[in-house]
């Protein structure tokens, strides 16, 4: 084993209990990236991280992407497939157009890149795509989490002054027995190979998604596969190591070229979603408030806490789900989607 994880993982998880103590967004993976890219740009050499540990965090990512669709009911689904699609496709043009812009004005940045750390939702699983597709995950990431502490903190600011509905919140899903985690380690660890087996995109997030919703559905009432809280923070740790370890001196002089660039688009991305909230309220007949927290460009887990204390409805979670199946979609034929685009040039 490598000295500096000595150093890393306590570092982490120091930094991820302080972290979490300040409600601050994304604690545990924030804190790894921190640590981690500390460690490699001290020593000035990357830190790799072992394939099968690698494996079973990013597994764990898609089983945690794929709880909130399981418990979503068929009806509701299908009743707002066309308004989640809609605003799904408006979110992720804006990424696409925003992502080719920065790889045309930055040429160390390729396409796939520069989209990949424009799309709004998903800055867990986004960064794991990139790594699979041949982006650069580390320009990625920090795209990604600047966007969510962005969007994080001015969630609660924004929504603080539209009426909430005011009803009451679903209570949670038992973890079921003890022995349930046994079938969280199956899916973490192999179904990216049962996926790639029957050639889904994206196979390393999809395949873990889609093996929770199945077997969820197959479940007792009351029983989910939710992994235990250790599962969770390893899982996060996992994702920040690897895009804080690959970290180098050049490619935060490459992010810090763009951040004006990347900021910009920021908000261009929050003042759209708030746009496209208005007809979307109007069209389903929810509340202001209920519409904009489901187009919130991301922050999933400070939305949903937004949506409990605020009483909103079915409608927050089941449109944010639909965008970040869209957006997963989407990612996984990106190079297709990229050769597509620039032949019509």
């Amino acid at each position: 084993m490598n000295w500096r994880w000595a150093v890393v993982i306590p570092a982490s998880i120091g930094l991820g209990w302080l972290f979490t103590w300040w409600q601050v967004p994304a604690a545990w993976i924030l804190a790894a990236i921190i640590a981690s890219g500390t460690t490699a740009l001290a020593t000035s050499a990357e830190l790799p991280i072992n394939d099968h540990v690698y494996r079973f965090g990013r597994g764990v990512i898609g089983i945690l992407a794929g709880l909130p669709l399981a418990a979503v009911p068929l009806a509701t689904l299908g009743g707002l497939l066309i308004p989640g699609l809609l605003v799904s496709f408006v979110t992720l043009g804006i990424g696409v157009a925003g992502g080719l812009l920065l790889a045309k004005r930055e040429p160390s940045v390729i396409p796939e890149t520069g989209i990949l750390s424009m799309l709004a939702g998903g800055a867990s699983l986004l960064p794991v795509l990139a790594k699979e597709l041949g982006a650069d995950y580390r320009f990625v990431a920090l795209g990604q989490y600047l966007r969510l502490l962005i969007v994080s903190m001015s969630l609660p600011l924004i929504t603080a002054f539209f009426e909430a509905p005011g009803g009451t919140a679903a209570g949670g899903q038992a973890a079921g027995p003890w022995y349930m985690f046994l079938a969280v380690l199956f899916i973490a660890l192999f179904s990216e190979r049962l996926g790639r087996l029957i050639r889904l995109p994206a196979p390393a997030i999809l395949s873990p998604m889609l093996f929770t919703v199945l077997i969820s559905l197959a479940l007792p009432e009351g029983w989910s596969l939710q992994p235990p809280e250790a599962f969770r923070i390893a899982a996060f740790l996992v994702i920040g190591w690897m895009c804080g370890g690959a970290l180098s001196l050049p490619a935060l002089r490459a992010f810090a070229r763009q951040l004006p660039a990347t900021l910009s688009f920021i908000v261009v991305v929050i003042l759209a979603c708030a746009a496209t909230a208005y007809p979307l309220h109007l069209w389903l007949d929810i509340t202001y408030f209920e519409a904009y927290l489901a187009t919130s460009p991301g922050a999933l887990e400070t939305v949903l806490a937004l949506s409990s204390e605020g009483g909103a409805g079915p409608v927050v979670v089941t449109l944010q789900l639909l965008r970040m199946l869209t957006l997963l979609a989407v990612a996984g034929y990106l190079p297709q989607i990229i050769r597509l685009l620039t032949r019509k040039r």
